[in-house]
C-alpha cells in the first residue's frame, strides 16, 4: 500500500491510487502540517457531500476482494523496494543487546515483500513474521526466490479481526513495522489493529510507522463523490486511504498503551516532468513504544 523512486506519479494525477512509495530523499521533516494554499482550501472547505451508508457498507464488506484485484492487476510490479527503512529506523539495528542477536520482526500488511526481502538480505540475523489482508498477496511473497520458511513466515490476516497469536507468538516480536497500512483501515477499526498487534510485540518493543499525511497530494485531488469522512477517501478501484495527523496518531497509540517516541510529518516536493507538475508529498513518520504491562 504504498511511492516511486522516479518520482512520476501517474497514479497520484488521476487519484486512482495515491502513488507508489518513495524513497524518501531530499525531505523534510518537520512538527507542522502543511500549510494550505487558498485554493486548496476552499477545494476541502468545498467537500462536504460524503458517501452513502448503502456504498459504505459495501466497500467495508468488500475491502478485501478490492485489495485482492488491485494485487491481481499489478502483480509485483507497483510498489519498489524499499531500501531505505534500516536508514530511516535505526531500531531495526538499535534495538539489539549485542550485533549478532536475532531480530525478530513482524510486518502487518506486507503487501508482495517490498519491505521484508530487502531487510532479509541486508541482515541474516533477522525472522520475519509477514501477513497481509490479500490472500494474492501472501501468495506473491511466498512464491519469491528469496522466501524462506527458515527465515520467514507469510500469511494471510484481517488485522482488524483475525487473531494475530494464531501464527505470531505472545510478546515474542521486537519490532513491528506499519508502513502505508493503517491508512487502508477504517478510522473506526484502527484501535482494532493496534491491539491485536501489541499483543505479540514484547514490552518494550517498537512500532515503526510511515503513511499518508494531512494534506498530501493524493488527498488533494479527490473530485467530489469520493469522500468517506474527515480525512477518509476511496480511489476508484474501491481501496480506501486516511490520511493522518499527527495528532490523531499519537492519541490512537497512547489509547492503545504506547508511547510516542517521535512523530513528525515528511514533506517533499515530486517533480512529474511528463505532466509539467510539482506536486507536495506529506507523509507521517512515527516510532511508538509498547509501555511494560
Amino acid at each position: 500500500m504504498a511511492l516511486s523512486e522516479s518520482g512520476v506519479l501517474s497514479g497520484d494525477i488521476n487519484c486512482t491510487h495515491p502513488g507508489k512509495e518513495e524513497e524518501p530523499k531530499d525531505q523534510a521533516n518537520t512538527p507542522t502540517a502543511r500549510v494550505l494554499t487558498l485554493g486548496e482550501q476552499e477545494r476541502l472547505n468545498g467537500e462536504r457531500a460524503l458517501v452513502s451508508d448503502f456504498k459504505q457498507m459495501k466497500l467495508e464488506k468488500e475491502a478485501q476482494k478490492n485489495w485482492d484485484l488491485f494485487y491481481k492487476r499489478n502483480t509485483t510490479n507497483f510498489f519498489k523496494d524499499r531500501h531505505w527503512t534500516t536508514r530511516e529506523f535505526e531500531e531495526l539495528k538499535a534495538c539489539r543487546e549485542f550485533e549478532s542477536q536475532k531480530l525478530v520482526l513482524l510486518e502487518a500488511g506486507c503487501g508482495v515483500g517490498n519491505c521484508i526481502f530487502p531487510l532479509l538480505e541486508d541482515d541474516l540475523n533477522i525472522f520475519v513474521y509477514a501477513c497481509d489482508f490479500s490472500p494474492r498477496a501472501v501468495e506473491f511473497v511466498r512464491q519469491n526466490p528469496l522466501y524462506c520458511p527458515d527465515r520467514c513466515c507469510a500469511f494471510q490476516c484481517d488485522l482488524t479481526k483475525d487473531d494475530l497469536m494464531e501464527n505470531v507468538p505472545e510478546s515474542s516480536v521486537d519490532v513491528i513495522t506499519l508502513i502505508f497500512v493503517l491508512s487502508a483501515v477504517h478510522p473506526d477499526k484502527m484501535k482494532l489493529v493496534l491491539e491485536n498487534i501489541s499483543r505479540v510485540l514484547k514490552p518494550g518493543g517498537f512500532i515503526l510507522f510511515r503513511d499518508y499525511g494531512l494534506y498530501d497530494h493524493a488527498m488533494l485531488r479527490f473530485k467530489p463523490g469520493n469522500k468517506l469522512g474527515e480525512n477518509f477517501y476511496v480511489r476508484q478501484d474501491g481501496t480506501r486511504s486516511y490520511f493522518f495527523s499527527k495528532e490523531f496518531l499519537a492519541e490512537l497509540f497512547e489509547k492503545t498503551g504506547f508511547k510516542c517516541i517521535s512523530n513528525d510529518y515528511v514533506l517533499r516536493e515530486t517533480v512529474n516532468k511528463k505532466e509539467g507538475l510539482c506536486v507536495p508529498r506529506v507523509f507521517l513518520q512515527s516510532k511508538f513504544m509498547k509501555l511494560e504491562s
